[in-house]
């Protein structure tokens, strides 16, 4: 055996840099397999085998460090093999469909390719043609190579995801659960897809370590050294949306009104609840998964809420028409999403964000979008000191309180009935006083023409 396009010879695990040198060269060429254990001849064959020493983690330790140092993530097979009674490593790398991919040397990211038995440093040129003649890569859809079907948490997808998928289809499923996610595109080749183990593993984050939500909650306005509190949202994608969207609406303020002629408060949400929902369930949707280094980020303020996303807009998708273009990074997780209401698939949500917005009672500040090309950032803003601040106080005449005691009594009202309460007025002003009593959502116009009479529009509303 000799060394070659896809075989490469190291004596011990010291040689940490040239190891990671070949993986980056084998990932940007067509794979290959690097034997730890072995000592090369000049003419790059097996001079000896002097085997390694495994003590303790060292295998899960250098795959940490293989996933750390490598953008986009490489995740290697490490098989322990015995080969004349000496044992050697064998880390086998795939060809990364997505290239190039960069390893850290000294800090410093860098890009090899394999050239015969050698590394070699990709220079910006060739930099630049790899990107720009590589076609899109759907990171989602591609085999979770070290994931098997017994890292799916089938008991989830039994008892929460099959009845949310029938309840929003209206369809019962017919066939089996992994049939279901065959079709999903979460299973392929009896494999786990990236999108599968995310929405469906049982423990994702043993597979994409910083695939979670981390929320931090601030005193003030701004970051300073004491945090009211820190969570951290694993589990899969559809568990981190329900406890971080639970979490984050009990920690919010509901604010109480009492308005004219109603027994019960009007309550009142320092932020639109439907945006919270939307913003977290975007964040963990469209994030690049490629980039394991960093996660979701939620913080929290006396004044707004802000959500981190990792992955900057795409194409030319920008923060002033994000309203009207729809892309998705992980088209088969917003699939899955949108196929239990999660999400609006065809692109509708930010519409809504913005409408909730428009209607809230205390007007809220719109939602503030910065983007780059590594990150999304959205915030939206508390309503806590508008409430403060607004007055609620419904300027009602003598006749209109007249009208109301009226009603109290009798249950409705009609145009002649208001007449005689009050004589002195006209037919229009009659008409005028109560369209009035309507707009200000205190009465509901029941029948037409000469028929029609009012009613209270809540049955919780008494007159005072």
């Amino acid at each position: 055996m000799k060394e070659s396009q896809k075989i490469e010879f190291k004596k011990s695990l010291a040689e940490r840099k040239k190891i990671l040198e070949t993986i980056s060269a084998f990932a940007n060429s067509k794979g290959g397999e690097i034997f730890v254990g072995i000592e090369e001849n000049k003419d790059s064959s097996v001079k000896e085998i002097v085997g390694v020493r495994i003590k303790g983690r060292e295998i899960e330790n250098l795959s940490n460090e293989i996933k750390q140092n490598t953008d986009p993530v490489i995740y290697p097979s490490i098989e322990v093999k015995e080969i004349k009674g000496k044992t050697i490593l064998a880390i086998e790398i795939a060809e990364s469909p997505a290239k190039p991919v960069f390893v850290k040397i000294d800090g410093i990211p860098i890009a090899f390719k394999r050239v015969g038995k050698t590394n070699q440093k990709m220079d910006v040129n060739e930099l630049r043609r790899i990107i720009s003649e590589g076609r899109e890569f759907l990171w989602d859809s591609q085999v979770c190579a070290e994931a098997s079907l017994e890292d799916i948490d089938w008991e989830f997808i039994e008892k929460e995801f099959v009845s949310l998928y029938e309840e929003v289809s209206n369809k019962k499923l017919i066939g089996s659960k992994k049939e279901l996610l065959e079709s999903l595109g979460c299973i392929k080749n009896n494999k786990p897809t990236k999108a599968g183990i995310l929405l469906f593993g049982r423990n994702p984050q043993r597979f994409f370590i910083n695939s979670y939500i981390a929320f931090v909650k601030y005193k003030g306005k701004e970051i300073g050294i004491e945090r009211l509190d820190y969570k951290e949202f694993a589990g899969n994608l559809i568990q981190q949306i329900d406890c971080c969207d639970r979490y984050i609406k009990e920690h919010i303020a509901l604010m109480s009104r009492l308005l004219p002629y109603r027994v019960q408060r009007q309550d009142i949400s320092e932020y639109g609840l439907f945006s919270i929902r939307e913003l977290v369930t975007n964040a963990v949707c469209h994030r690049d998964y490629y980039n394991q280094h960093t996660k979701v980020i939620i913080k929290m303020f006396s004044d707004r809420i802000e959500f981190y996303n990792p992955g900057g807009l795409h194409g030319d998708i920008t923060p002033e028409n994000i309203t009207e273009k729809q892309y998705s990074r992980n088209p088969i997780i917003a699939r899955v999403l949108a196929k239990i209401k999660y999400i609006e698939e065809i692109g509708e949500g930010w519409n809504k964000i913005i409408d909730e917005h428009e209607k809230h009672p205390l007007k809220p500040k719109l939602p503030s979008i910065k983007a780059d090309k590594q990150s999304v950032s959205v915030t939206i803003f508390s309503t806590r000191e508008k409430f403060e601040e607004e007055k609620f106080e419904i300027e009602l005449n003598e006749r209109q309180k007249k009208a109301l005691e009226y009603i109290k009594e009798y249950g409705r009202i009609t145009n002649k009935d208001y007449k005689k309460l009050s004589p002195e007025i006209s037919d229009r002003m009659v008409l005028n006083d109560l369209t009035d009593l309507v707009k200000k959502g205190i009465l509901t116009k029941k029948g037409k023409t000469k028929g029609s009479y009012y009613i209270l529009q809540n049955s919780e509303i008494i007159p005072k």
